[in-house]
């Protein structure tokens, strides 16, 4: 059990780290920031949060390694194939419907194999229906709060450990050979890398046919799950979907605005 000044000095940190970088430090499950800022604690060698507040005062570098350590994601190319198959028949339908300019937010991207990930499924789906040139329809907003992940996700060079979940076959259709493979160039096209902040920024570029955040709010606690689920629900077209990680239940207002579609896989829609 934490003590009242535990509890006071976890407070104070948590307020500078937000006035400092602006990060949402309140909006994180209190254990699981506890657990993160262990992490910087013990590479620092302090074991208060008091003594860790000056480490910052004196490292502002140290804040870069806490930020990174508070936004970790580790991911891989067709992370869950059951997913992604439960998602095509979606997609069929998307591109069968052959409406304008498809959108698609990666919210929550880390190193970028999530958002290629999407990209190949917009493709096989668009050669499911016969006609491959679809894809250039496609946007793809890819984004994190991350400053590494996102700049691994610029430099759109991936190692081969990242693709022992994806098909080989789709591996070699995308991607290009070598110790660092790479998309090619009609998937890289597609897909837009920025900046954002789930916890303060609106979308970037709604109206969404799909919006993708795995893995990610269950990091918050109940008030900002909420919020984010009311944002996606607003965020998505009539018939948009939604997927979540496995481990995620949508909760708050947006269960009366969106459709449990399948739950094994969390895929959700918003009624037309």
């Amino acid at each position: 059990m934490t003590t009242e000044p535990d509890e006071r000095a976890l407070k104070a940190l948590t307020e500078k780290i937000s006035l400092a970088r602006g990060v949402r430090c309140d909006a994180y499950k209190e254990r699981c920031l506890r657990r993160r800022l262990a992490v910087r604690m013990r590479a620092c060698g302090v074991h208060t949060y008091d003594a860790y507040s000056q480490v910052l005062d004196g490292d502002a570098a140290e804040y870069d390694r806490l930020l990174d350590t508070l936004t970790i994601n580790v991911t891989k190319f067709w992370r869950n194939a059951e997913t992604w198959e439960a998602l095509a028949p979606y997609l069929l339908k998307l591109w069968s419907a052959r409406r304008g300019q498809v959108r698609v937010w990666s919210a929550g991207c880390a190193s970028g194999e999530e958002p290629y990930t999407v990209a190949v499924a917009l493709a096989e789906a668009a050669r499911g229906v016969g006609e491959e040139d679809l894809l250039q329809r496609a946007h793809i907003d890819a984004t994190d709060v991350d400053r590494e992940s996102l700049e691994r996700t610029r430099a759109g060079e991936f190692p081969e450990s990242s693709f022992s979940e994806m098909p080989p076959d789709l591996a070699r259709r995308y991607f290009t050979a070598g110790a660092k493979r790479r998309p090619l160039p009609i998937l890289e096209k597609i897909v837009r890398v920025s900046r954002h902040d789930l916890t303060r920024e609106p979308p970037p570029g709604p109206p969404y046919d799909l919006i993708v955040c795995r893995n990610v709010v269950i990091y918050f606690d109940r008030p900002m799950q909420e919020r984010l689920f009311q944002t996606f629900a607003d965020a998505l077209v009539p018939s948009g979907i939604l997927l979540l990680g496995k481990v995620e239940t949508l909760v708050g207002p947006a269960r009366e605005r969106l459709k449990l579609e399948d739950p094994r896989e969390r895929i959700y829609r918003r009624p037309a």
